[in-house]
């Protein structure tokens, strides 16, 4: 019989288990992008090949059934774990090093770092997966009353994930930078610090998350099963009374923003200097170092863009999410402006583009939680898990589908005329918004 640990309380594993599921995702969806930017890879490419490393979170609800039938969740949370850390020291080993004038005419082709992007997608799987597990977890290892209790533990944890790799990682990487003058080597030892804080915290997993009796008690499903199972929730979805608009919100409603996301860093650390693209003379960034990026959209705009999630909540919660979605469409729209703003005057002040960039999180934040609560609100019913699951890969499809040309559009038409024409989209958002208001 096993050992099974009861004694283990959720405060020695919740917030260790949900930064690490934090880490991997911010450094394959952001880190990769700032990254990218900095070793002179052209708009078109980063934005591209970047938004292809979001699929597996796209895909995910294809094996989440299968992760529940074989082994154990903790299983899979060490084996992920193991396997994230093991790419993060292939990252740091197999970095390429461009040469300089390659980076400073930012003409770096995205085929030099092939084996970057293999590794990266691995890894893109391994996190998706580890967040099947820890989410099943979660739910396995204690009691429904502990779970109430740590639920705002978690979701801390992993803000403070999101915080550390956006915001610390990447100033360390500036830091570096400005010290040796070395990029490619700044970025090498920052993923190398990555890799060893992935070691430390699989090391401590291995003896400290709980062996849980639910967890090993797991579905005695057989694969077949889980795929007919898997179908039927699939079928019922698109059956589902107003599917084509609930769809076309979850598509459409972020579009604006699916098209800033992928350009928002690149443009933060451009040159300033005016280029010249295909015969027309066209704007450039704001120039600014990549410890500053760290703690400019990092640290502070990312705090204010979980402020922005916090207040949202509490908000709809008291109005509820009919009365509370034209100001939410609003607030997530309305700010991103301040890029168009800030690709015409390009100010200096760091207060200004500080200023600037924390609005538009704030925003950001703030609206999406009417996004969230939609997806809820949808997917109510028998098979509430499984078509939350579908609203989160449409979830990710709104934001892929614009990273894939946001790149190529930029280079086509440079930052200011770019970041108009994001901001044009909002009509759709609005538009949405209105056919999904007269049916809430």
């Amino acid at each position: 019989m096993r050992n099974y640990n009861k004694v283990i309380s959720p405060w020695v594993w919740v917030p260790t288990l949900y930064f690490t599921e934090g880490i991997p995702y911010f450094l394959v969806n952001s880190i990769s992008v700032m990254l990218f930017a900095k070793m002179g890879v052209p708009n078109d490419q980063l934005a591209f090949f970047t938004t292809l490393l979001y699929f597996p979170w796209f895909l995910k609800g294809l094996w989440a059934p299968f992760v529940d039938i074989i082994r154990t969740k903790r299983w899979w949370i060490i084996a992920m774990q193991v396997l994230m850390t093991a790419l993060c020291i292939l990252l740091t080993v197999t970095l390429p090093h461009p040469d300089p004038e390659l980076i400073a005419a930012k003409e770096t082709s995205v085929g030099l770092f092939r084996w970057t992007l293999v590794f990266f997608i691995i890894a893109a799987f391994a996190s998706a997966t580890h967040d099947i597990a820890a989410d099943g977890y979660y739910m396995l290892a204690h009691d429904t009353k502990s779970q109430a209790a740590f639920i705002g533990i978690r979701s801390t944890f992993y803000r403070i994930a999101s915080v550390f790799s956006q915001g610390v990682l990447v100033y360390i990487a500036g830091y570096i930078e400005n010290k040796t003058g070395d990029i490619p080597m700044s970025w090498q030892l920052t993923l190398g610090a990555t890799s060893v804080i992935l070691f430390c915290v699989t090391l401590y997993h291995i003896f400290f998350l709980p062996k849980a009796q639910a967890d090993d008690q797991r579905s005695v499903k057989s694969a077949s099963e889980a795929m007919n199972e898997l179908k039927e929730s699939f079928g019922t979805f698109f059956t589902k009374p107003g599917v084509g608009l609930a769809i076309g919100f979850m598509l459409l409603y972020r579009l604006s923003e699916g098209f800033l996301v992928k350009l928002c860093q690149p443009f933060l650390v451009d040159s300033r200097a005016t280029m010249l693209r295909n015969g027309q003379i066209i704007g450039g960034g704001l120039e600014l170092s990549t410890d500053t990026v760290g703690l400019l959209y990092g640290t502070i705009g990312v705090a204010f863009l979980l402020l922005g999630g916090i207040i949202g909540g509490i908000y709809i919660s008291r109005h509820g999410l009919k009365r509370s979605l034209w100001l939410m469409a609003s607030a997530l729209t309305l700010p991103s402006f301040v890029y168009c703003y800030l690709s015409m005057a390009q100010p200096e002040s760091l207060w200004i583009i500080g200023s600037a960039v924390s609005f538009e999180n704030f925003g950001y934040g703030f609206g999406f939680t009417a996004y969230m609560m939609y997806m809820m609100h949808f997917s109510e019913g028998k098979y509430k898990t499984s078509h939350y699951a579908i609203c989160t890969a449409f979830m990710a499809l709104s934001m892929m589908i614009p990273g894939f040309i946001a790149g190529s559009l930029e280079m086509a038409v440079g930052y200011s005329t770019f970041f108009w024409i994001a901001n044009a989209c909002s009509i759709t958002t609005f538009a949405i918004t209105y056919f999904v208001y007269k049916k809430l």
